[in-house]
């Protein structure tokens, strides 16, 4: 009798994939804000409070996203995030390295942040909108994902990103740029509200399958409580910002992620293909699948104590006067 490891595996890519949305995302909204903030202080204060732990946010990249280089039909988003990720490095290393060329590495930490974030949300965008496939080979496309779903998804994720870094910042900083980061986190709230109702509303007009499962009874009732949880929650993180609270609105933002997670995931299961191919039929054999859990057993602890051990370390407010080295 042989194990069925797909739904392992389907729970490890989803958390590497959830865990770098969370960890990464908040890192990458905080580049692209950074290009927002006028003042050496401010923009110092901002650049300390990712310093410490944007190396192990990363690490969730190649544990849940590299993968996703198989799907030629996201060759090119994939490769310009690939590359904007690079140059956001090297020039969140020069910054600090080369003071008379700072507002040039400035504008590129800030302009990788935006592309690397913009290129994730295509890819997902088109992975939503489905690929073309003739039996088991891609049909479509390197230019599929130029479509106003993946366009509109790339924007979308813009403006969650920049959610989380704003509440990253609330929580990092305080003063006049803590007030700056919660106006921000303001902004950025209304426009992914906006973009899950204009993806909830999107996705079951476009796809049959998705209205049939969202829709029909007795799914409806049983589904009702993911919109429903997601519009408490949308409530309890306005309030949070209204009462100028500190570390509730970084876990409601994550918790709004965690609800158009979920949502994704029922829409699209068991599909990994869509709207072709299950998880099943997709997955690789049995003996390969159980080699590479030997080595992700051994690497996922690894992942997990870097990444408690960045945030452990550093757990108090970020400082303009506090140096990356």
């Amino acid at each position: 009798m042989v194990l069925d490891l797909v739904p392992l595996w389907t729970i490890l890519i989803a958390l590497a994939v959830f865990y770098y949305v969370v960890f990464d995302g908040f890192d990458l909204g905080v580049g692209m804000l950074y290009g927002l903030l006028r003042g050496d202080a401010a923009r110092a204060t901002v650049m300390n409070s990712i310093a410490p732990v944007w190396d192990g946010n990363e690490t969730w990249l190649i544990f849940g996203g590299l993968g996703l280089l198989i799907i030629p039909a996201v060759y090119f988003p994939i490769l310009m995030m690939l590359l904007a990720l690079v140059f956001r490095g090297v020039a969140f290393e020069f910054r600090f390295k080369h003071l008379g060329l700072r507002r040039l590495w400035d504008a590129a930490f800030c302009g990788g942040s935006l592309i690397a974030t913009f290129a994730q949300g295509v890819v997902l965008g088109a992975f939503i909108q489905g690929f073309k496939v003739d039996g088991r080979q891609f049909a479509g496309t390197s230019f599929d994902w130029l479509a106003p779903f993946p366009l509109a998804t790339g924007l979308a994720l813009m403006f969650g990103y920049g959610l989380l870094g704003a509440c990253w910042l609330i929580l990092k900083t305080e003063g006049e740029l803590q007030d700056w980061a919660r106006r921000a986190a303001s902004i950025c709230l209304v426009a992914v509200l906006a973009a899950i109702a204009g993806v909830s509303i999107w996705t079951p007009l476009a796809h049959p399958d998705i209205a049939q499962r969202w829709f029909s009874w007795p799914n409806i009732a049983f589904l009702s409580p993911v919109p429903i949880i997601t519009a408490l929650i949308a409530i309890g993180e306005w309030e949070a910002l209204r009462r100028r609270h500190e570390l509730t609105p970084f876990l409601g933002a994550i918790a709004l992620f965690l609800m158009s997670f979920i949502g994704i995931a029922i829409s699209l299961w068991p599909l990994i293909v869509p709207y072709r191919y299950t998880l099943w039929e997709a997955a690789s054999s049995p003996s390969t699948q159980a080699f590479l859990l030997i080595g992700t057993l051994f690497l996922l602890p690894v992942i997990l104590m870097y990444t408690a051990w960045s945030y452990w370390v550093f757990r108090g407010k970020a400082r303009a006067t506090v140096g990356y080295h």
